[in-house]
């Protein structure tokens, strides 16, 4: 595999946590491959990520914070090996238009569960619950697939 995009809703929380964790893996391993994210939606496009997922990323010594939110567009279904999508409405989106090489993350480490959106939990422990369930998952898709 050659490239790996990570796809959630607006592309500033979930899916730059995976991009970052999933660079620094592949980084460590000594593997050439592309990583990005993108999000399903269009409402952030051009920010950066949120100040808790940079935070808990630093946190966890990966740098995300000069990312910036794109929307996925049908080209990247064709320009990346794997797509990733970080939970099951992401997925279902991503599939209705078309995209067939793809994989949901929580497949990698918790039984299919969505990975959820640290926005629903109380204060910053939902970004650190978060970024333990992206890590598990992209580790062991890395494993699998590389």
């Amino acid at each position: 595999m050659k490239s790996i995009l990570f796809v959630c809703l607006g592309n500033i929380c979930r899916s730059p946590i995976a991009e970052g964790v999933a660079r620094k893996l592949v980084e460590e391993r000594g593997h050439r491959v592309t990583v990005d994210s993108a999000g399903t939606g269009s409402w952030h496009v051009g920010e950066a990520p949120c100040a808790h997922s940079v935070t808990v990323a630093r946190n966890n010594g990966v740098d995300i914070s000069r990312l910036r939110a794109r929307q996925v567009k049908k080209e990247d279904f064709t320009s990346f090996d794997l797509i990733v999508a970080l939970d099951s409405s992401n997925y279902r989106d991503l599939k209705a238009l078309g995209c067939s090489n793809l994989v949901k993350l929580g497949d990698y480490g918790f039984e299919g569960a969505d990975v959820p959106d640290p926005y629903f939990f109380d204060g910053f422990e939902g970004f650190d619950h978060v970024y333990a369930m992206i890590h598990t998952c992209v580790s062991r898709l890395i494993q699998n697939h590389l």
